[in-house]
């Protein structure tokens, strides 16, 4: 077994400071309605960690590829239940990628790689959540809308 460890330490209120093996301290903030966060909620940042690590794995697999992009974006839509736990119950992810030379047929395999093979993080909420991504290819001269 490959062991992980994370320290979360109190700041103030309801804001905490956290890391893990990286030593990069990330600044977490549970407010609840009505109060002002000091930072990325924990739900949150499970949507910020899915859009990273897909995308990191998609990155890798177009440059493995040697596909060149002028940029690269994921949008991570969900939707929480309404009572307590409040969890994800749906989530979409939608890569958008712009380049002349992008190939859909590399873009969906890349996604659908790292969906179903490479992204631990998608792995670990498909057990629990519904979890659906589309995505769209967008030329330089194009404008966007």
């Amino acid at each position: 077994m490959n062991t992980r460890e994370a320290v979360v330490r109190h700041v103030k209120d309801l804001t905490f400071v956290g890391r893990a093996g990286s030593n990069h301290w990330t600044t977490i903030d549970a407010s609840h309605h009505g109060s002002i966060p000091a930072a990325t909620s924990p739900m949150e940042l499970i949507l910020v960690a899915l859009g990273s690590c897909t995308g990191s794995d998609v990155v890798g697999i177009l440059e493995k590829k040697r596909v060149r992009f002028d940029s690269f974006e994921i949008r991570v839509t969900a939707e929480r239940a309404e009572k307590d736990p409040k969890v994800y119950t749906a989530i979409h992810v939608h890569y958008e990628v712009k380049g002349e030379d992008v190939a859909e047929k590399d873009l969906i395999h890349a996604i659908e790689l790292s969906m179903t093979k490479y992204c631990s993080v998608s792995a670990m909420l498909k057990k629990t959540v519904a979890l659906t991504y589309s995505h769209k290819i967008l030329k330089k001269n194009v404008p966007e809308g």
